[in-house]
């Protein structure tokens, strides 16, 4: 649904900078430049006010930047700063000019204004702009910006967290092409205390992939101008409607009855904001239903193949409630998400994977286009609330598509299994010699009780899931699954040390005898990576070290976990000689949201202090296939030619390492 620009009454001569500038260059500037203005002003605003009244502000804001009629032109000039401003844009994007700059500042302010608060206004009201009437109003109908994918939502979510000058600062930089000392100068002349403070925060928003964000704020999702309509709640309207006529009516007769109408209008207006209208989004008979054998004959292996399970998949009043729960979760819901993922209300109807009863409480399970899993959960009797829980699930497959948690009571978990799993056994990492005990699975999916890791104090088992995939997708081979504390647990994989001369390694499933041996002796780390969305983590043995003074060798491994919003974390960890096949592995690097020890992120070096038999100190340094020689400079010298180092040093030595590739380049140790 577009929306109507001002019609266009003039053109808009260029003006040099300083000179007046006429009401009609000001009113061609606006025309030419209207929904670039309005993006601007939409991405500055509050999220707080929604975003209906979100579009409807950033609308308003840019048709009150308009001059009057009667403006004298002497009036309207474009002061020294946003000359600058308009120069730099102009270098940067080319449109830019001198009505425009000023337009672009008459804007800026006014949705800078929706946060700034006098002194003597009350903490909890929104601030004076934001309670202003102004146009356009629209009646009977909400209008929101089309909805975009989980990336635009995370980066909407990010803006929600800074200040109006942070996010002016962001949209000045991507969709303007302002350089710093531009938007620092721009948001000064607005009025902002402190304009460096916002251009530093604005610059951490969207790392790493700062190119990747100015597209999503060039998306539907941040363009007021072209909307989606919906009816507001029918229902909860005629109420209104008819409250406020009853009212009227019982004010002649009684002021008394009118206080108790009041009261009812009230109790009307608490209900969910889904309670009147049937969205086929959240209609029950809507829901998407995959046929049983459908996994089986097709060629996408993800939770878009899983049949509806549960002796309640019919139940159309649990299944109403769930998905009025999902659309505005009610007072006493707990809701919980997984960082990085959207907890707004499906835009087309869901997918039913399950609906049951499990441990005491009646569980639904939605799959939302291939995103998000959504689990809401309700007790059967007694006392406590329902609970809502979403996690990402983008991009799943055979491994990461395998199982969702279902139920989780004290120590325990059930799981639901996907239809291609054809063999489920259970395990403890911390027990790598001892085979798999065989796990019962219910004729719903649902799995028995399977211990959970310890979430704190000590760390005497870890428990996991070992499954094997059906022969007939062709895809028969087991791999183990752990419960991180997120919906759907994550894949362990284990990459071996490089051959000699060989191609590079791949991670493969961590099932044989050299990848328990490894998991064993890192699985307590997996406690740091608890409740962060993690899809994957992989144990990478990147090097081998013969230890100094004759001693047996180290392993070095790379421990990378892999979220399902894209970003990585990464434990180096330092495996010595040790009397026992679980002794914990040392940590010496701890590295969040980086490529290292992935496909994009194929070398790396590290070091450690380490202590021998004899009682020297020394510092060990390894690198990975690629690195060639090593040094170490700082209080302690020393080079080795090869992917190790070993080099006596006391105790507490601050040592600088460095690595050379063989294809050349360089290489700093990680931290």
């Amino acid at each position: 649904m577009p929306i109507h620009q001002p019609q266009q009454r003039s053109a808009a001569p260029t003006t040099g900078a300083g000179e007046p500038l006429g009401v009609q260059q000001a009113e061609a500037a606006l025309v030419e430049h209207y929904p670039r203005l309005v993006r601007l002003a939409y991405v500055v605003l509050p999220p707080s006010l929604g975003r209906h009244r979100r579009v409807l502000a950033a609308h308003g804001t840019v048709q009150r930047a308009l001059p009057g009629a009667r403006t004298a032109p002497d009036r309207i000039r474009v002061p020294a700063q946003s000359r600058r401003s308009s120069e730099a844009a102009e270098e940067a994007q080319g449109p830019a000019n001198a009505p425009y700059a000023w337009m672009r500042l008459r804007v800026l302010r006014t949705a800078l204004a929706h946060e700034r608060r006098p002194r003597w206004w009350p903490g909890r009201l929104p601030a004076p702009a934001a309670l202003r009437p102004t146009l356009p109003v629209v009646w009977g109908l909400r209008l929101f910006p089309r909805a975009g994918g989980v990336d635009e939502l995370a980066l909407d979510r990010a803006l929600s967290t800074v200040p109006g000058a942070v996010r002016a600062a962001f949209a000045l930089q991507l969709l303007e092409g302002l350089s710093e000392s531009g938007v620092r100068a721009l948001l000064a002349e607005a009025g902002e205390a402190d304009p460096a403070g916002a251009v530093r925060r604005a610059a951490r928003l969207g790392r790493p992939d700062r190119a990747g964000a100015q597209v999503l704020l060039q998306s539907g999702e941040f363009d007021p101008c072209t909307v989606q309509t919906r009816p507001s709640d029918l229902l909860r309207r005629r109420h209104r409607v008819r409250a406020v006529a009853l009212a009227a009516a019982l004010c002649v007769v009684a002021g008394t009855l009118a206080v108790a109408a009041e009261r009812g209008v009230r109790g009307v207006a608490d209900e969910g904001p889904a309670a009147g209208v049937t969205v086929p989004a959240l209609d029950p008979a809507a829901l998407l239903r995959t046929a049983a054998e459908q996994w089986a004959d097709t060629s996408r292996i993800d939770f878009t193949a899983w049949p509806v399970r549960g002796d309640r998949r019919g139940d159309g009043e649990l299944l109403g409630r769930a998905l009025r729960a999902w659309s505005g979760p009610p007072a006493g819901v707990r809701v919980s998400t997984t960082p990085g993922t959207a907890d707004v209300p499906p835009a087309q109807p869901p997918r039913l994977l399950f609906a049951g009863e499990v441990d005491g409480a009646a569980v639904v399970l939605f799959h939302d286009g291939g995103v998000r899993v959504v689990r809401y959960a309700e007790p059967l009797s007694g006392g406590g609330g329902a609970a809502l829980d979403f996690a990402r699930t983008d991009d799943a497959d055979v491994t990461t598509g395998a199982a969702v948690v279902v139920s989780r009571t004290g120590e325990k978990a059930r799981f639901l299994l996907a239809p291609w799993i054809s063999e489920t056994t259970t395990r403890d990492l911390l027990a790598p010699n001892t085979p798999g005990r065989p796990l019962e699975v219910g004729p719903d999916g649902v799995t028995a009780p399977v211990g959970r890791p310890a979430a704190g104090g000590a760390c005497g088992s870890w428990p996991v899931l070992q499954l094997r995939s059906s022969e007939r997708i062709v895809e028969n081979h087991a791999f183990l699954v752990t419960d991180l504390g997120d919906l759907a647990p994550a894949h362990l994989t284990y990459t071996p040390k490089p051959g000699r001369g060989a191609p590079a390694r791949q991670p493969r499933e961590a099932t044989g005898t050299e990848a328990l041996l490894a998991w064993a002796r890192t699985a307590c780390s997996l406690r740091a990576l608890s409740g962060s969305g993690v899809r994957a983590v992989n144990n990478w043995a990147f090097a081998e070290q013969r230890l100094p003074e004759g001693e047996a060798s180290a392993e070095w491994l790379c421990t990378r976990a892999d979220t399902w919003r894209g970003p990585g974390r990464v434990l180096v960890q330092f495996l010595q000689p040790a009397a026992s096949p679980t002794a914990p592995a040392a940590v010496v690097a701890d590295r969040n949201d980086t490529a290292l020890c992935s496909r994009f992120g194929q070398h790396i070096l590290a070091g450690t202090h380490w202590k021998s038999a004899s009682g020297r100190w020394y510092v060990l340094a390894a690198g990975s296939r690629a690195v060639d020689r090593i040094e170490a400079t700082g209080q302690v010298r020393g080079a080795a030619g090869g992917p190790t180092l070993a080099v006596r040093a006391p105790r507490d030595a601050s040592v600088q390492l460095t690595a050379r590739l063989r294809e050349g380049g360089t290489l700093a140790a990680v931290r």
